[in-house]
């Protein structure tokens, strides 16, 4: 009897292995497939969180109906869609927008946002557009040249390259009457119109849109205050977002996709001999 009940232990130890091993197998055969599930979830779950200034046309504003839009939003959208990814714009006061980032209210700055001289201050994409930085004035000002503003007031958005652009031009900041920071550049453009200010500091597309509705009233004055590029900026050290965007980024301006975008916002001011990717 008590052989016949150590034969019978025996045959279930045996089955109790083989379907513990058998159990670990199945487990084991599984992992890739969960790590692949998750990465694959992860990847579609990407939210892509662009903060951009309302009121910086032809890359970010308000349209008609009330919904955000401009050639930036319109790409960072497009890049999500084909990514797969969650896309969110969120409209941020310009000189908030370290704090914005740095606090993970956006995860990236992507709006007409100047590279040139920010090199070493974020992680970049590829710069996508030329920019310069252009002074608007009334065509009955008398004024023609940067000279000519000696003694004048210059408005341009705080925080903005077009301050950086007259912090670094010392002999033409010198020559200023003074320089008028403003929360936005439709509150810069109304003190151009009463006479508030002389003049005002824009990037070449803000100043294109601006003036386009008031034809024969304002001109650009021919000489750049400086020249510089726009790219998407990220998080310094987020280089796996970047890459990320950059890389579809690129594939946008070769399939003509950017170009193809770019061409609906002739009417707001952007240029498209600026597109510095697609040449």
């Amino acid at each position: 009897m008590k052989k016949v009940l150590s034969v019978l232990l025996a045959v279930l130890l045996v089955a109790g292995c083989v379907f513990a091993f058998a159990a670990c197998k199945d487990n084991t055969n599984n992992d890739p497939d969960s790590e692949k599930g998750t990465t694959a979830a992860a990847a579609e779950s990407q939210k892509l969180i662009v903060g951009f200034d309302a009121e910086f046309p032809p890359f970010g504003f308000v349209a008609e109906d009330g919904s955000y839009d401009g050639f930036d939003l319109a790409m960072a959208k497009e890049l999500c869609k084909r990514l797969g990814w969650e896309f969110e714009a969120v409209a941020i006061d310009w000189n908030s927008k370290d704090a914005e980032l740095s606090a993970g209210n956006i995860n990236c700055i992507w709006n007409g946002f100047t590279y040139t001289g920010r090199e070493n201050e974020y992680t970049w994409s590829d710069p996508y557009v030329d920019n310069s930085i252009v002074l608007v004035v009334k065509s009955d000002s008398g004024i023609t040249s940067l000279s000519d503003l000696a003694g004048k007031s210059v408005m341009a958005q705080a925080g903005s390259s077009a301050v950086d652009a007259i912090e670094n031009n010392e002999e033409f900041k010198a020559s200023l009457k003074e320089v008028v920071q403003l929360a936005d550049y439709n509150t810069g453009f109304l003190d151009l119109d009463n006479g508030s200010v002389d003049a005002v500091a824009a990037d070449l597309g803000v100043a294109t849109f601006n003036i386009s509705s008031k034809e024969g009233q304002y001109v650009i004055l021919e000489e750049p205050l400086s020249t510089e590029q726009y790219a998407v900026g990220f998080l310094l050290g987020n280089t796996e977002l970047r890459d990320a965007v950059n890389a579809e980024l690129l594939k946008m301006a070769k399939d003509g996709t950017m170009m193809s975008i770019a061409e609906n916002y002739v009417d707001d001011g952007l240029v498209l001999d600026s597109l510095c990717l697609v040449k």
